[in-house]
């Protein structure tokens, strides 16, 4: 189970026009604490930024499932709903959970979550399908913790 936190990276970075600008840029990494998300994305960013940054936010970001696509250059967030009966009143209760889906395209991130959802047994309806401005997603590694260790 994933713990996600939304980072936001303030930092110079280089435009192809090759002009100067101070961009601020989110980021979702796996983490336990706010400390540790901190210390992930700093982790995780420093090989990629030149220069000084700051991290300007973070916060807690709900996703109760995470389908990743290597091919996929993009994040989308699907909201769904969750279609459940309930047995005193008959009558259907709406969940609603958010996913996060990496994809190239929003047909394909709909596809992934139809093929994902056929796996289960529950009813659901498609919300909303948005593409997200995340820059990148750093999910937990244990392969990362068993090196450090040895």
């Amino acid at each position: 189970m994933y713990n996600w936190f939304e980072c936001k990276l303030r930092y110079d970075k280089m435009l192809d026009t090759g002009i100067q600008k101070t961009v601020t840029e989110p980021y979702l990494v796996d983490a336990l604490s706010f400390t540790e998300a901190e210390a992930r994305i700093i982790e995780e960013i420093k090989p990629y930024i030149s220069g000084e940054f700051t991290i300007s936010d973070i916060k807690r970001a709900k996703f109760s499932d995470t389908f990743f696509n290597e091919t996929g250059d993009r994040y989308f967030r699907a909201k769904l709903y969750y279609i459940t009966l309930d047995e005193k009143s008959g009558s259907e209760k709406k969940t609603a959970v958010n996913m996060l889906i990496q994809a190239t395209i929003l047909k394909e991130a709909v596809e992934i979550i139809e093929s994902e959802m056929k796996k289960t047994m529950i009813d659901y309806s498609i919300a909303s399908v948005t593409e997200t401005a995340l820059m990148d997603v750093f999910p937990y590694s244990g392969d990362k913790a068993s090196k450090k260790q040895e």
